[in-house]
């Protein structure tokens, strides 16, 4: 109940506070490229409900056709502006909306995409018990994830072995000692990773 309340609050303040960065953001994507502001992707949310997550558009249009990992600094796909939103994780902050909705919490494990849900184990599958976040440990941890996957040699190999698995049993140890105080926390560090 009051962890909701949180999201509800902070969304709702947080919303008022970016809008004129939403104008700002909305008239550089659309002055640089063809397509909509915002690219909806599904998502799998809590209880293993599929929802459609909002981010601002930082790739071309169709580009997740090519794969749905991005590698590197460079990722050919990403715009210019997309860079920028996402070296600095401006392109999370529509997931505002997701929050309201009820979709998603402020803190909580990272929505994954259903081709990487359906490969997780009973026990991983836990992670769906809870609403997804906009932030969490794991996402603090791989803050730079798409730099390191480039450094490999088969990105989706390494993803599904390696960086999923990791992330999965952070967001399994969070959810088992989560508080009120633990959100904050990994709010405020989530805040020094980004600015840092």
């Amino acid at each position: 109940m009051i962890k909701r309340l949180f999201d509800t609050t902070a969304s709702l303040i947080g919303l008022a506070i970016f809008s004129p960065l939403f104008l700002i953001i909305s008239i550089l994507i659309i002055c640089e490229s063809r397509g909509s502001v915002f690219y909806l992707q599904v998502r799998v949310g809590k209880d293993n409900h599929d929802f459609f997550l909002y981010k601002f558009r930082t790739m071309h249009t169709d580009a997740e056709k090519s794969g749905l990992l991005t590698v590197g600094k460079k990722d050919p796909r990403v715009t210019k502006v997309g860079y920028y939103l996402r070296r600095f994780k401006l392109d999370e902050l529509p997931q505002l909306i997701n929050v309201l909705n009820g979709d998603m919490s402020i803190v909580g494990p990272r929505p994954e995409v259903r081709k990487y849900v359906d490969l997780y184990s009973e026990q991983q599958l836990n992670v769906l018990k809870v609403r997804p976040g906009i932030t969490d440990p794991a996402s603090i941890l791989y803050f730079r994830e798409n730099e390191i996957l480039a450094q490999t040699n088969n990105p989706e190999k390494t993803y599904i072995n390696e960086i999923m698995p990791a992330k999965l049993r952070l967001n399994l140890e969070y959810i088992s000692k989560q508080s009120f105080i633990s959100d904050i926390i990994i709010i405020i560090k989530t805040i020094f990773k980004v600015f840092k």
